[in-house]
């Protein structure tokens, strides 16, 4: 399916370029399950944003959403739009935004069997949504300009002639942003960055995003883990059981008695200079 089903393609206008999202009575069902409820969200493009919750709340499947991978219950007052505009081709949307999924692999890395992707070719499949490049895929001498500067921007660039069946946890989530960074997007999606990484691979994967935004480039991160939420991130929204149950500064959402009423357990908060840590 390339194109969106929910409307007819929007005027452009001066929205498009200051708004990345605006969802609107926002339900979305999973098989016979409805997951979201009733979402209502609108986040700037170039904004830093966190959305936080249990796991199983549906922070996941909002991200989905957004990406216009799963589409809303169509319902007279729903609207979804992204980037101002109500109608995308799939192919051209992408070139918006970079993505990198919760999992390491999730079919957007080869395998250990696939011995023969390099770091560099696996960052230039993300020009094709594939794990490899494919001997029917065209690739252009920009494109592998974009992918040593996006490798660059990773501070991977070691990682350009790796196998990625060899590399470690955190090496392969350095070449998932590289992927998603090739097409200079205006917002980067994040789903639990830091699953299956060690202390010191978190640490330099928050090192890197934090340069990212102070770059300029767009963050939404979702997160059951306060850890994630980056100094430079200043507004986060909390979810429970499929809803935005609230929406504001950091100051007002992170705090032991809303955290506690969210996860539904005692919640401490230590600070650690600019960084948060629950226990």
């Amino acid at each position: 399916m390339i194109e969106s089903p929910l409307s007819q393609q929007a005027a452009a206008s001066g929205d498009a370029v200051s708004s990345f999202l605006d969802l609107r009575n926002v339900n979305v069902a999973r098989g016979d399950h409805v997951v979201l409820h009733d979402v209502n969200l609108a986040i700037r493009a170039g904004e830093h944003v966190a959305i936080l919750g249990p796991n199983g709340c549906g922070k996941s499947t909002l991200i989905l959403t957004m990406t216009c991978q799963l589409y809303p219950i169509i319902q007279p007052e729903m609207q979804v739009r992204i980037f101002g505009r109500e109608r995308w081709d799939l192919t051209q949307l992408r070139q918006h935004f970079g993505v990198v999924a919760a999992g390491l692999l999730g079919g957007e890395l080869p395998g250990e069997r696939t011995a023969v992707t390099t770091g560099l070719d696996a960052v230039i499949a993300g020009f094709f949504s594939a794990s490899t490049l494919w001997p029917n895929l065209h690739v252009t001498d920009e494109m592998r300009q974009r992918a040593h500067e996006a490798l660059e921007r990773m501070e991977a660039q070691h990682l350009a002639a790796q196998l990625v069946g060899e590399m470690s946890a955190g090496e392969k989530r350095r070449i998932l942003i590289a992927r998603a960074l090739v097409h200079r997007p205006r917002q980067l999606l994040l789903d639990e960055p830091s699953n299956a990484l060690d202390l010191a691979a978190q640490r330099d994967l928050r090192d890197t995003l934090r340069r990212l935004a102070q770059e300029g480039t767009g963050l939404v991160l979702v997160t059951h883990h306060l850890g994630d939420i980056l100094p430079e991130i200043d507004r986060i929204i909390l979810m429970r059981d499929g809803r935005i149950v609230a929406d504001g500064s950091r100051q007002e959402m992170l705090t032991e008695a809303r955290l506690s009423e969210l996860f539904r357990v005692p919640v401490r908060i230590g600070h650690d200079e600019e960084w948060l840590h629950s226990w």
